[in-house]
């Protein structure tokens, strides 16, 4: 079979798997099938052109997987397209593999650090929220759909993955080495501040996590506690139901949630009264690190204005994901639906923001530049300092004052 040949097959596989993406997306008819198709055709005019006028021979293979990479990221960070290698290894290490001890996205093209599980691996090497993740194991996370980037993370206990990160604080990339291990979240604390506030911190979701939070709102209450705060910084991982769950211990009636998308029929989750155990007054506090599941509640809370929802701007996470297996081995991880705050808000796409703006001292994020700066060999990356809790002593201030013209009424 000559070059040829072998070309125009390639180009015409390319717009036919092209066309199946744009139909598992929902193409609809009409105006916007036509588009498609108009949109098909600037995509073979364009590879018989990167294959006639190129300055060297391509690899059609390689454009092909480049272009199938950007066609799924363009419609959102969690769709990803996985060539026949690497579904492979996204099968082999998935969610039930060891990791590191981090919720990773992408932003700015690169992988992300939302948040980061204390005592766990990445934790202990100096892994902070925020990080860029400029490479893992020599490849540029650029390169990576957000199946990829976990499914490299992920890996046996006991193995390492070197990352190149990226911080505000430092210009330079820096390396570090992390030491893969299962990971376990630490478990829910509490304790009584002044004012009888009582004060409940959860990092992560994992399954159970209600049942904690249960108990320490039962401890709390029976120690006295007349308000209390829960602490959901930080906390950007873990099973949805589980925020759902949590957010019904706080109200009794009401919708929590919902989820809906094109062809994904709306399941609503509304408040059990059964569940109820507090109806005590209430602040929950959140940063950009907050995602996912603790986004649940906090957009629960306050959309039915049970309390107030102090802090910065979430991150926004929550949507479900369907696997479609292809032909050659390959796979598409597509989006079909979005958690929705009571009030409508789609929560990946806006995340929450609170009634009561407090920002925190970490540094914003930013993106790491195109560089060949070679990263310090083995270097932990610097602590962010300490800074005062300027958003827990805000939720203490709210609460007082609510509970002094509570009593002066």
């Amino acid at each position: 079979m000559s070059k040829s040949v072998k070309t125009t097959l390639l180009l015409l596989s390319f717009v036919i798997l092209a066309f199946a993406v744009a139909g598992a997306v929902g193409v609809k008819a009409g105006n916007n099938e036509d588009g498609a198709y108009r949109q098909l055709s600037v995509y073979s005019e364009v590879l018989s052109r990167i294959r006639s006028d190129y300055v060297e021979d391509p690899n059609i293979g390689q454009v092909s997987n480049g272009a199938l990479h950007g066609l799924l990221e363009a419609l959102d960070p969690n769709s990803s397209y996985l060539s026949p290698d690497e579904y492979k290894l996204y099968q082999q290490f998935g969610p039930s593999a060891a990791g590191i001890g981090a919720a990773v996205s992408k932003r700015f093209g690169y992988g992300t650090v939302i948040s980061v599980v204390p005592g766990g691996p990445a934790d202990k090497s100096g892994l902070v929220a925020g990080d860029i993740i400029e490479a893992l194991d020599q490849k540029s996370t650029r390169e990576m759909s957000l199946a990829e980037l976990n499914g490299r993370i992920g890996g046996a206990v006991g193995s390492v993955v070197d990352l190149h990160i990226v911080r505000p604080t430092k210009a330079q990339p820096q390396k570090i080495a992390i030491t893969r291990d299962a990971v376990k979240y630490p478990a829910v604390s509490s304790r009584m501040l002044e004012s009888q506030i009582g004060y409940i911190r959860a990092e992560g979701f994992p399954s159970g996590r209600t049942q904690e939070i249960a108990a320490r709102i039962g401890d709390l209450q029976k120690g006295g506690a007349k308000r209390l705060i829960l602490d959901l910084r930080n906390s950007g991982d873990g099973e949805m139901a589980e925020g759902v769950s949590t957010a019904n211990l706080f109200l009794d009636h009401g919708q929590i949630a919902y989820v809906e998308g094109q062809k994904y029929p709306r399941q609503n989750f509304t408040a059990n009264p059964a569940q109820a155990i507090s109806s005590l007054p209430l602040v929950v506090i959140v940063n950009k690190s907050t995602a996912g599941a603790a986004e649940i509640v906090a957009g629960a809370i306050l959309d039915n204005a049970r309390g107030d929802v102090l802090g910065d701007k979430t991150f926004g996470a929550g949507s479900i994901q369907k696997t479609i297996n292809l032909q050659d081995g390959g796979a598409l991880i597509l989006s079909i639906a979005k958690y929705h705050t009571p009030g409508g808000k789609a929560i990946v796409d806006v995340a929450i923001t609170p009634n009561v703006l407090v920002a925190d001292k970490t540094d914003d994020f930013i993106a790491p530049e195109d560089t060949d700066i070679v990263p310090e060999e083995n270097e932990k990356p610097e602590p962010q300092k300490i800074q005062p809790d300027e958003q827990l002593r805000r939720a203490i201030e709210l609460l007082t004052k609510q509970e002094q013209k509570a009593a002066a009424a």
